[in-house]
């Protein structure tokens, strides 16, 4: 099916009230969001790490080591990690390794399916010990104040309908001195380049989200909220307007994906 998009469709989302009526291309009443998401999650949790290899060509594995390079776990016993959107555990055995299994990590979704993909991997590893799975909304941590010395999330706030209470809560839930960091796919910056990754995106991922996962819709939505997503300078100053200090993103492979990095100070 060929898909045409627009101008409007291009064009990428700076209010964040606006993103919680956006459902990928789509127009919806804000309360419809999360429902709609967990839908999405519940369907693809089971290929979900698959799809990531596909849909990335492998370059998702190089972009987490690359986050978690940056939030530079210590080998520490008493460092807490808050792993937001993390269900299927990825950041977080990344930065248990990193930190010679010493951190312990909460790892934190919405989302079932995706969390007892994480826990059964996380049994298979021996890690239970040093991680924790809760099922809670991002918008409204069960945590106390200056709790983690890091917060990170992984390809998961632009499917939370409230980023600004995201982002507020990562604050209020991290000690002074805690790293915010977050990896997002952003606005490609390589003219084009960005062309060719419109064809990949909206004409290939959906087909093989069929072959693969049994479901093209819910890949379509998934490249759509991509384009829609404020592009890095935006969602940085969003994080800077939440309070956050030394804010800084880095791009990667030409602005596909970005890190974002901020400090509560």
């Amino acid at each position: 099916m060929s898909i045409e998009i627009s101008n409007k469709n291009r064009s990428r989302i700076k209010d964040v009230n606006d993103l919680r009526k956006s459902f990928g291309f789509k127009q919806i009443d804000a309360l419809q969001k999360q429902s709609l998401i967990n839908d999405v999650f519940h369907s693809v949790a089971k290929r979900y790490d698959i799809m990531n290899d596909v849909m990335s060509a492998g370059l998702h594995h190089l972009w987490k080591d690359a986050m978690v390079a940056w939030l530079s776990p210590p080998q520490g016993n008493a460092w807490k990690v808050l792993d937001v959107a993390g269900g299927t555990g990825d950041i977080a055995f990344r930065i248990l390794e990193t930190s010679c299994r010493r951190a312990h990590v909460t790892v934190l979704d919405i989302n079932t399916s995706m969390l007892k993909i994480g826990h059964g991997r996380a049994v298979k590893k021996n890690l239970t010990h040093c991680m924790d799975f809760i099922e809670a909304n991002a918008e409204f941590l069960p945590f106390a104040n200056n709790h983690f010395d890091a917060f990170t999330i992984a390809f998961g706030i632009r499917n939370i309908p409230n980023i600004n209470k995201v982002l507020e809560e990562a604050l209020r839930v991290l000690k002074p001195g805690g790293h915010f960091i977050c990896l997002e796919f952003s606005e490609v910056k390589i003219p084009f380049f960005d062309k060719l990754y419109d064809l990949w995106s909206f004409h290939a991922i959906p087909r093989i989200g069929q072959i693969i996962a049994g479901d093209a819709s819910s890949y379509r939505y998934l490249v759509e909220s991509i384009r829609k997503f404020p592009q890095q300078k935006d969602f940085a100053a969003m994080i800077r307007k939440i309070g956050f200090s030394r804010v800084n993103y880095r791009n990667l492979i030409g602005g596909i994906a970005a890190i974002h990095s901020g400090w509560k100070i």
